[in-house]
């Protein structure tokens, strides 16, 4: 007669982990439940902003027959770029609880010194070299507020109120009073005026699906490899599909002729993909190192991480760094789509880099919130602005719908928190 396994067998075969595609963590069924669940605990992330974008666009679409076409939808792009761009860097910092009000005029700075540099009838600096002078400012800049917040204990938007308001002094004293700078060279103004070939947006689109798939097999193989269950790989191919469908509308619609002579205008801008690279960077630094984990434990409780053993001041000090240089990159794609550069360059941008954030989810409270969100975000600000333009009503009504779309975020960041056992006030 056969002996039967013990127990103690019996529990480490249950327990050992499965192949990559087994799905050990649940099925379809389990992880769906698992979402509701968080859902209802206040756990939303960006699915508000992104059912208020659906939304916004369905009754666009029917009040006016101009939005969803696709000279528009390009238009739409490039506007929303540059709050696209500013979103994403100042989530570095909202993520800490903190606030970087000198952004916009930071990128002010920056494209001042590029536009005086490398003007032909000046200085004439080869454009590189300027362009890296200005991220090198912006990243200056950056370490100097740092230093103010994480070393000599100043709150964040008191020094950066500061530099708001002397930035734009600085910029006096750069550009001149009431001077204006051409954009004079043709690869800056190629970014947001020009588009990659037809063939090369899907050729984007193929790129996009492989990182994807290679970035979650991986993922799923590491953690395999130590003992950690997976998600159900169905997950993996309902991702993949829905990036295929979402892209491969955006790209079709953007293959269109939208030109209105006899030179055609097709294709995806130029700036889609830079931006969707930089996303994609600043995602994996968030979700795939340790000053991403570290910074969202700043975020969530400061002391805890202290006695943890991370370097509070270092990861805040980073954490500004990395957002003056971004939006830099904003300012540059602002540039490019003006076609020049005044004394109030970027003096009015960053509220509504601050709105968008907090738009696509990221809570104000620090420790929660992606990139992606603050895209997300930016993306609903600028179909409001895109739609009632096309609607020919009144710039106060852009600014009073903005104004009720952030209140009603924040509440719901504050609602939601309280929901999952968070607290209103900051640790």
């Amino acid at each position: 007669m056969s002996s039967l396994p013990s127990s103690d067998s019996r529990v480490a075969e249950a327990s050992a982990p499965g192949p990559i595609g087994s799905g050990q963590d649940g099925g379809l069924r389990d992880q769906a439940t698992a979402y509701v669940q968080r859902i209802r605990s206040g756990e939303m992330g960006a699915l508000p902003a992104v059912a208020g974008f659906v939304v916004l666009c369905v009754l666009f679409t029917a009040l006016s027959p101009y939005f969803l076409t696709e000279r528009n939808f390009a238009n739409l792009l490039t506007q929303a770029a540059t709050l696209v761009m500013l979103a994403m860097a100042l989530v570095f910092v909202i993520l800490l609880g903190e606030i970087d009000l000198s952004a916009g005029v930071t990128s002010g700075v920056a494209m001042s010194l590029f536009v005086v540099l490398s003007n032909p009838g000046g200085i004439a600096m080869n454009w590189i070299l300027a362009l890296l002078i200005s991220l090198a400012t912006g990243l200056a800049i950056g370490l100097f507020i740092g230093f103010f917040v994480a070393r000599v204990g100043i709150p964040s938007f008191v020094v950066t109120l500061g530099l708001f308001l002397g930035f734009q002094g600085l910029q006096l004293i750069i550009i001149g009073d009431g001077g204006l700078y051409r954009i004079q060279q043709p690869e800056i103004l190629a970014i947001q005026n020009s588009n990659l070939p037809v063939w090369g947006g899907w050729m984007m689109l193929a790129v996009i699906l492989a990182i994807s798939l290679v970035t979650t097999l991986l993922d799923r193989r590491r953690r395999t490899r130590a003992g950690v269950a997976n998600r159900t790989i169905s997950l993996l191919w309902i991702r993949l599909a829905v990036i295929a469908v979402i892209g491969g509308v955006v790209i079709a619609l953007l293959s269109q002729n939208r030109g209105t002579g006899f030179l055609a205008v097709s294709g995806v801008p130029i700036v889609v993909p830079i931006t969707l690279l930089i996303l994609w960077i600043g995602t994996f630094v968030l979700d795939r190192t340790k000053f991403g984990r570290y910074l969202y434990a700043v975020g969530g409780n400061p002391e805890a991480a202290r006695r943890s053993g991370i370097k509070v001041v270092g990861i805040k000090w980073a954490a500004f760094a990395v957002c003056s240089t971004l939006a830099v990159i904003s300012g540059v794609f602002s540039a490019s789509k003006v076609g020049s550069v005044d004394a109030a360059f970027g003096r009015d941008i960053v509220l509504s880099g601050v709105a968008a954030a907090v738009v696509g989810g990221v809570s104000l409270f620090g420790g929660r919130g992606r990139l992606i969100h603050g895209a997300i975000g930016a993306l609903v600000i600028a179909v409001i602005t895109n739609g009632l333009g096309l609607l020919n009503l009144p710039g106060g009504v852009n600014f009073l719908v903005t104004g009720g779309v952030l209140i009603l975020a924040a509440t719901i960041d504050a609602v939601s928190r309280v929901r999952a056992g968070g607290s209103l006030t900051r640790r």
